[in-house]
């Protein structure tokens, strides 16, 4: 199995194409803090143009309960920042908005259908931001938006049937299908909720027994030892500690479950790995590579690729789709 391939970059874009592209201004918002930053020209593999990147708190109303408070607290800061960036940079005008956030996302609604962490229910994302900004506004998913710009210009350019698998302290991810990412209402790519054997013979959510999170509380459940995450287990494993070893292995078994099962649902040909636990390198994707090919029969293995953007793929994916949003219109 090849696990550690790379497509060919396409040709940097010329400086009469950068000049050409509409300014966008691309926001990431995720449950703890969100990004922005405006992008006035290219976003092509290695050469992607982001100014004033900032990295914000995300806004909460502080209210207990659910309801539609903080989606309107995230609201009114998107607001305050656009006019921020339209004051700041006069020479580039914003042509569109881009907001990726968590949760079932309806991209084609516009509606936040559902975020445990920030508390909102079919939140009209969309129609609240094209009101009060009067610009065009592209909605995405942050984990499917990251996909969508690993597909565009990062590590699966040039494939069709591609997982992107963001893993960290939880686990999601985008699936793509003959070169079009599946949807599903919203609710396609919750890799992590997927069922997975936990080695000891129930079955649990991936993201229970896979993610970087889990492999930690695994080792400290079985040793009563509190570890500093996911890496420290990794090292410990390595040193030869029996614990840190069945938490790591286990771990990445439950992963290469979910990615047999892309493989043989889907014929899924390349898997893109982000997030936290991808930084462990070859001590993930060796053992991970040799699993999915034990599980398999007659099926193609899949590339195993390590995902080329970072942590602003969320907002790059973000802008793209608000350009794409303009070259529709």
């Amino acid at each position: 199995m090849n696990t550690l391939t790379r497509t060919p970059a396409s040709p940097a874009p010329s400086a009469s194409d950068a000049e050409a592209a509409p300014t966008v201004l691309a926001f990431d918002v995720g449950g703890t803090d969100m990004k922005v930053g405006l992008l006035p020209g290219s976003i092509a593999p290695g050469a992607i143009d982001i100014r004033d990147l900032k990295r914000l708190p995300t806004p909460h109303s502080g209210q207990p309960g659910r309801g539609p408070a903080t989606a309107d607290a995230i609201v009114e800061r998107i607001v305050e920042l656009t006019r921020e960036y339209q004051a700041n940079h006069p020479d580039v005008p914003v042509a569109a908005v881009g907001v990726t956030v968590p949760g079932l996302v309806d991209e084609v609604a516009g509606t936040g259908i559902f975020s445990a962490n920030l508390g909102w229910d079919n939140y009209p994302f969309t129609d609240k931001l094209t009101e009060r900004l009067r610009l065009p506004v592209a909605f995405g998913h942050d984990v499917a938006m990251a996909g969508e710009a690993e597909l565009q210009i990062g590590a699966a350019r040039g494939h069709s049937d591609v997982v992107v698998m963001v893993i960290g302290t939880g686990i999601a991810g985008a699936v793509v299908c003959d070169g079009h990412r599946v949807r599903g209402g919203g609710y396609s790519g919750e890799l992590g909720h997927a069922m997975v054997p936990t080695g000891d013979g129930s079955t649990a959510i991936l993201e229970s027994v896979g993610s970087a999170r889990a492999i930690a509380q695994a080792y400290q459940k079985a040793t009563g030892t509190e570890v500093d995450g996911a890496r420290a287990v990794l090292e410990l494993a390595q040193a030869g500690d029996e614990a840190a070893v069945k938490a790591w292995e286990t771990g990445v078994q439950a992963v290469a479950f979910s990615i047999a099962q892309c493989v043989s649902i889907l014929g899924t040909e390349t898997v893109v790995l982000g997030g936290g636990l991808s930084m462990a390198g070859p001590a993930l994707f060796e053992p991970l590579a040799a699993r999915i090919d034990a599980l398999l029969s007659f099926h193609r293995r899949p590339n195993l690729v390590h995902a080329e953007l970072g942590e602003n793929a969320g907002l790059i994916g973000s802008a793209l789709k608000a350009r794409a949003l303009l070259a529709a219109s």
